[in-house]
Formats: C-alpha cells, structure tokens, sequence
C-alpha cells in the first residue's frame, strides 16, 4: 500500500535527521574546548553525510545517514599564555566550530524533521479516514 510505503519513507527522513541533529550536538557542545597539551589538536567540527539507498522491500530510494566527517577547516586561536595547551606566543588552538553556523545547521534540521513529522501526521489521518468509510 503507498501510504505505508510513505510512513516508511518519512521514518527513513526523520532517522536521518535525528543523526544529524545528534553530530550539531556535540559539536555545539564542544564549540569552546581546547587541547589539553600544546601536542594535541583541539576538537574538529564533525559533519554528517547522507546517502541514498534504494530500499527494496517498498522499491523507492531513502535517504539514510552516511559517514560522519571531519571538517578540515582551520582552527581558531586564542591568547591565553597560562593555559597548558598555550604555544610559546600564548596562543591557544581553539575548534573549528561556529555557533552561528551549527545553530542554522540545526534549524534546517528541524525544519525537515517536522515536516518528515507532518507527512506522518496527515498519512495517519488518511489513513484512519479510510478505515472509517470502509467501516460504513
């Protein structure tokens, strides 16, 4: 039955987006950690991936959480000369991770898992309204 198969498709949506949402997580919450020893890298901003995979039970493509990446880009500094992690400048690594950006991140995350959450809803309703008039 299609709508089913679209439950199905819109479960696949928000797996994925709940993945992703988890990555946006911990990279906020490491947003301002440095390394411990000036040897060490602080923490590098992680990016998820998706990937299509043709499900062959309902024979459609869904979207799934693919690898998690590292985001190469360079890290911050920040003078603190005390800090064990300081270089003989003072300078501390800090992670390559923007607020602004995982905020928005997020937001676009949650905008696709509420309406992977909607198309649940209103094939539920349908779904119900059918078994209704089959019923009468």
């Amino acid at each position: 039955m299609d709508l089913i198969n679209s439950l199905k498709i819109a479960a696949a949506g928000l797996r994925a987006q709940s993945s992703r949402m988890r990555v946006i997580s911990e990279n906020l919450a490491n947003a301002d950690s440095t390394a411990r020893t000036i040897n060490e890298e602080p923490y590098r901003r992680q990016i998820t991936t998706f990937v299509s995979e043709l499900d062959r039970n309902i024979g459609v493509n869904i979207v799934r959480p693919g690898r998690t990446v590292e985001d190469k880009s360079a890290f911050g500094s920040r003078y603190e000369p005390g800090h064990p992690a300081a270089d003989d400048k003072g300078y501390v690594q800090t992670p390559n991770v923007n607020p602004l950006i995982e905020t928005m991140d997020m937001r676009q995350a949650q905008r696709s898992y509420e309406a992977n959450l909607n198309l649940i809803t209103s094939t539920r309703r349908m779904l119900m309204r059918t078994i209704d008039i089959l019923r009468a």
